[in-house]
């Protein structure tokens, strides 16, 4: 009677563990190696490569069961916006169409949870966002920077359409485009959202996820001020990472657009890198043990939440970096990286001031005219000092000597 009675309670565990839910490695990284393959050449905003995109994203919504939440009939949101004139457009139109893919899932609950990420990225490098030295033509494939976030998102959706602890809230998951050229995807969804935002109780946002470093483990966490509750929440759940928080609402990513409609938000980030806004940005380089667990983490915030009301928004001092303002350029790249002190160049612009006196990839910048350069903001500042037209000496560091050069701006 014993041995059946046990054999029954360990059938009955295995039954329980089969069927519960679990965030899947293997998805994150089959949905990562597709949006960050060559095949769709950057995803760039308006192309033929972000439709197959948007289309994959859909098909995956589909599966997982969630309602087309568009507003053409289907998971597609259209919209339009006007780009900046580019010489390289090769269409030549000042108009670009766009789509959003979003989904709904239905728990007959009140309130709705908003999960989101932009899924566009930087194309073959025309639209002078990128930080490599010479990017036209280049595949940017965007891994990180955000085919983490969207994997992110569709792997979410898929836990908790099928998890069969039912949560306590609707959830609205949607994956942006125009996040690159100005978080446009997003912008225009909160002009005229498909679902009540009086009902939406906050907003979780996903911009490069895919970095975790597995020494420090530090998860950068925006947007913690937007409500009461959420430090005290942030501060009570057991996790492995070092968290570092930020109060403020606004911020270059998609929270900013459902935090300007007083939505409380939140937006995760493990870290700038070497590869973001270059092309070597590769799915080979994503930390795919290190996603799963940000991803398990942003569960246990949405398990936390229903056992509260209604979060209360509240707004928050932008962050103020005092970035000072300039009007030339030296045409380099710096290596964000860069520990040391001083500048390091991680790339060079042909035909730009730097390429022109002789500056090179490697070389760090220690003076700028009379401002010494100790980091980024000190670099910023000098330039900020100089006029069109001026020459100005620049001190570079190159195989442990000092050199100085006049650069023409």
């Amino acid at each position: 009677m014993c041995r059946i009675v046990n054999f029954c309670l360990l059938f009955l565990l295995f039954s329980f563990h089969s069927y519960s839910q679990k965030i899947s490695e293997t998805n994150i990284k089959k949905h990562i190696k597709f949006l960050a393959s060559d095949k769709l050449k950057g995803r760039g905003t308006g192309t033929q490569e972000e439709l197959t995109a948007a289309n994959y994203i859909a098909a995956s919504f589909k599966k997982s069961g969630l309602q087309p939440k568009g507003n053409i009939n289907s998971y597609f949101y259209s919209y339009k916006f006007k780009k900046p004139e580019n010489p390289h457009d090769t269409v030549g139109r000042d108009v670009v169409s766009a789509l959003d893919v979003v989904g709904f899932l239905d728990n007959g609950a009140e309130n709705t949870v908003v999960i989101g990420a932009h899924f566009d990225h930087l194309g073959l490098g025309y639209d002078h966002n990128s930080l490599d030295a010479n990017p036209e033509g280049k595949i940017h494939n965007g891994a990180d920077d955000n085919a983490s976030g969207t994997a992110g998102v569709m792997e979410l959706a898929n836990y908790f359409a099928k998890n069969k602890r039912k949560e306590k809230v609707n959830f609205l998951f949607i994956c942006f485009s125009g996040e690159e050229l100005g978080l446009f995807g997003s912008k225009k969804f909160c002009e005229n959202p498909t679902i009540d935002f009086a009902k939406v109780d906050y907003m979780i946002n996903m911009d490069m996820i895919g970095r975790l470093n597995d020494s420090t483990k530090k998860l950068i966490i925006y947007g913690v001020g937007t409500a009461p509750d959420w430090v005290p929440m942030i501060l009570r759940i057991p996790s492995a990472f070092s968290i570092k928080k930020d109060s403020a609402g606004i911020g270059p990513s998609d929270q900013t657009s459902f935090y300007l409609k007083d939505i409380p938000v939140l937006h995760f980030f493990t870290g700038q890198h070497a590869d973001y806004h270059k092309p070597s940005d590769d799915y080979e380089k994503v930390n795919y043990p290190g996603e799963r667990m940000v991803l398990e983490y942003i569960v246990k915030i949405v398990e936390e939440t229903e056992k509260l009301p209604k979060l209360v928004f509240q707004k928050t001092k932008t962050s103020d970096e005092n970035t000072p303002k300039f009007k030339v350029t030296m045409g380099v790249m710096p290596d964000y990286t860069f520990e040391g002190k001083g500048l390091r160049i991680d790339g060079v612009t042909d035909g730009k001031p730097a390429n022109k006196a002789g500056i090179l990839k490697g070389d760090i910048v220690c003076k700028l005219g009379d401002v010494k350069v100790e980091g980024m903001n000190d670099y910023m500042k000098g330039l900020s000092l100089i006029k069109k037209g001026d020459m100005v000496e620049v001190t570079v560091v190159r195989n442990g000597k000092e050199l100085k050069m006049n650069v023409t701006f």
